[in-house]
């Protein structure tokens, strides 16, 4: 997810299924490649397949070394999150942060310590983490951007609470709650797991130009 638009190359788009070798292989590449990661665009036909479930196929240095590249490369684009398919892995593995810093946001951003979530998944909650049916559910509208849609912000209406079950990139299992910016970081993020972009989801008449590029 955007926090500011920056520019950006495609790589090779790394298809699904992959073996357990043709995974290390993959990444091995991938971080032996430029640096920070080349952030791929809208168009690029990875962003609109459905990641390939994780299961333990890279050593731990590996993933490590997989998730500080896309740690680092989510600071210098920079943004909030940032999904390996972004990066042209179509792996369902996702790094996010964010330093919320004002009481009185309306988005309701709050601090979103650094975490990787993988194998993610969510659904709507209320306040107080109970579960809801999606069409009950509360929704706000916000302005979005992305990583990979350079240049364009639109509004977007996404679950103001949601509860994330997936693992850690360990494979230590949570299941954790969201609330505001937060929970709307981790929709924008599983959503690319799942071959969506925000624009999907956006009202297009309030599509503009940002100026950044």
């Amino acid at each position: 997810m955007a926090q500011q638009s920056s520019p950006t190359s495609a790589v090779d788009a790394i298809r699904r299924p992959m073996s357990s070798k043709d995974l290390r292989k993959a990444v091995g590449k991938l971080l032996r490649g430029a640096q920070p990661l080349p952030i791929v665009q809208a168009g690029h036909p990875v962003l609109r397949e459905v990641a390939q479930p994780y299961d333990g196929e890279l050593s731990p240095e590996l993933m490590a070394d997989l998730v500080e590249a896309m740690k680092v490369s989510m600071h210098a684009a920079p943004g909030v999150g940032l999904a390996a398919p972004q990066v042209g892995l179509g792996l369902a593995l996702a790094v996010v942060e964010d330093s919320g810093d004002d009481d009185d946001d309306p988005r309701e951003r709050t601090d979103l310590p650094f975490r990787v979530i993988v194998n993610p998944s969510y659904s709507p909650v209320d306040a107080s983490g109970e579960a809801l049916d999606v069409e009950a559910a509360e929704r706000v509208v916000f302005e979005e951007g992305c990583l990979s849609v350079v240049g364009y912000e639109a509004e977007v209406a996404r679950f103001r609470s949601v509860r994330v079950v997936g693992q850690d990139e360990t494979g230590r299992a949570f299941d954790d709650v969201f609330h505001g910016w937060s929970a709307r970081i981790m929709q924008h993020e599983i959503d690319h797991l799942g071959g969506g972009l925000y624009i999907d989801k956006a009202d297009l008449a309030s599509l503009s130009w940002t100026g950044r590029v």
